[in-house]
């Protein structure tokens, strides 16, 4: 990457939007208020439907009902934080795109959404398909398991983005 991503970081900083987001004051807060919410939407949906995989909660339902309810929120979420990301990015891209926990999210966040399509493609075609063998379940179990540890990973390195200097 060597001087490409500060040229590139420059640059997007003096783009009009950017200026825009820079210059005026309620743009920043109130698109990471969105952030936020999303954040939490994303992971109440996260741990509802892997705590039922554990069977840690929600029991009395299969998992497949669990995950029917709150995908949609998952999915739905992650679209909100993309754009709303997009837009901080736009907004202070040195303060992202050339920090090395931002890029560490970012990493974390390809790899959580890979195992999420991972556990719900199945579900489609096979609602029971991760509960009809021993062996499934324990799959669906390392995927939530993993699954879980990434998101949290991925708040704690989102959060530390504002005091991580390189």
């Amino acid at each position: 990457m060597g001087e490409s991503l500060p040229a590139f970081t420059e640059w997007l900083a003096s783009t009009p939007l950017s200026l825009h987001i820079q210059t005026t004051a309620w743009v920043i807060p109130a698109v990471q208020t969105l952030h936020i919410l999303a954040i939490a939407a994303v992971v109440a949906a996260v741990f509802l439907i892997h705590l039922r995989v554990m069977g840690l909660a929600l029991r009395s339902q299969a998992t497949a009902t669990v995950a029917r309810r709150f995908m949609p929120w998952l999915w739905g979420a992650l679209v909100v934080l993309a754009l709303s990301g997009l837009l901080l990015i736009i907004g202070e891209p040195a303060r992202s795109l050339e920090n090395g926990m931002f890029q560490g999210k970012m990493l974390m966040l390809v790899v959580v959404v890979a195992l999420t399509a991972v556990f719900a493609r199945p579900l489609r075609n096979d609602p029971a398909y991760w509960e009809a063998t021993p062996a499934r379940r324990m799959n669906a179990r390392g995927l939530a398991i993993g699954s879980l540890a990434l998101w949290v990973g991925i708040v704690f390195a989102g959060r530390w983005i504002a005091y991580w200097g390189g």
